[in-house]
């Protein structure tokens, strides 16, 4: 376990989760934001992409374990994005349809903005959320977050304009640094 929350706790990944990543990634209303539905092996590459950010950085976007069924219902966690011209630590959420609404990204998201500012000492972190995922855009809100920027990234042939949402470690010190 990485993280704990209320209702939740956060694990890496393992490829047994693979069945229930696909519940996630293979569901069309859910994956709206990234034009669609993953296919079987873009699903595995996905797994494959979060095994090699725990080795590499020792996090990613981890397994939301719901405690109350020992069931994952999601995955919640910290990557590295690129943005612009970097790369920036990212907070990404992404939750079974059937849990949406019930507060679990908020949750976890805002573990995680605990971890990245108390565990890896980040001085900021944020989430990069299509311009039509509103409710994306409503937990980075309730994560206390702030609308920074915005940047077209093009992605399945289209243009998708993302909003990044920013929350600082020390948050009188703002964007300057000052």
């Amino acid at each position: 376990m990485i993280l704990e929350t209320e209702r939740l706790y956060l694990r890496q990944m393992d490829p047994s989760d693979l069945g229930d990543l696909r519940k996630i990634l293979q569901d069309e209303e859910a994956m709206y934001a990234y034009e669609g539905a993953f296919s079987d092996t873009e699903v595995q590459e996905w797994l494959d992409r979060q095994l090699l950010r725990y080795r590499k950085w020792g996090f990613g976007l981890w397994a939301a374990v719901l405690k109350e069924t020992d069931a994952m219902i999601g995955q919640c966690g910290l990557t590295m994005q690129p943005w612009r011209d970097k790369e920036v630590l990212e907070i990404g959420y992404l939750f079974e349809r059937s849990h949406w609404h019930k507060g679990y990204a908020t949750e976890a998201a805002k573990a995680c903005k605990r971890y990245a500012f108390e565990t890896l000492k980040a001085g900021e972190v944020c989430s990069i959320i299509r311009d039509t995922n509103i409710a994306s855009q409503r937990v980075a809100i309730r994560n206390g977050m702030e609308r920074a920027d915005t940047w077209t990234k093009h992605y399945k042939g289209v243009d998708m304009p993302h909003f990044r949402y920013v929350a600082y470690a020390y948050p009188h010190r703002g964007r300057s640094g000052a």
